[in-house]
């Protein structure tokens, strides 16, 4: 009789330590360490859908810029990330370009006239 009230106590006991490691994963280094359990099959797509359902909340303009260039596969090649960097209307640039100066992740650019561009961006969004 005790173990049939026990057994509910103790399921609701796993999941609030799993939630309860889950936001401190996410919160410690930056969610340094919570990254890698993306990729495990069932934790990282409902992850995934969870971080760009907050992202869509908060900010809409940076969720489809960041939609845009992980279908150009933007985060392997330096080339595809600027050309897709390119299609970005105005306000998803400012916005994924804000957000990518704050984590410090902008892509290298591939040459000097790259650079030239980034450098002209970043003294225009300064003023």
């Amino acid at each position: 009789m005790l173990t049939y009230l026990l057994i509910p106590l103790l399921i609701l006991a796993v999941l609030a330590l799993l939630l309860g490691l889950f936001v401190v994963l996410g919160r410690f280094r930056g969610g340094r360490y919570l990254r890698p359990l993306l990729r495990v099959p069932l934790i990282g797509p409902a992850l995934k859908r969870a971080s760009q359902a907050a992202l869509e909340r908060s900010n809409p303009e940076l969720a489809s810029a960041v939609r845009k260039l992980e279908r150009a596969n933007a985060g392997r090649d330096p080339q595809r990330a600027q050309q897709a960097l390119s299609t970005l209307s105005a306000a998803e640039r400012r916005a994924y370009l804000a957000a990518a100066e704050q984590e410090d992740v902008l892509p290298e650019p591939a040459n000097r006239a790259q650079r030239r561009q980034m450098g002209k961006a970043r003294r225009k969004r300064s003023r």
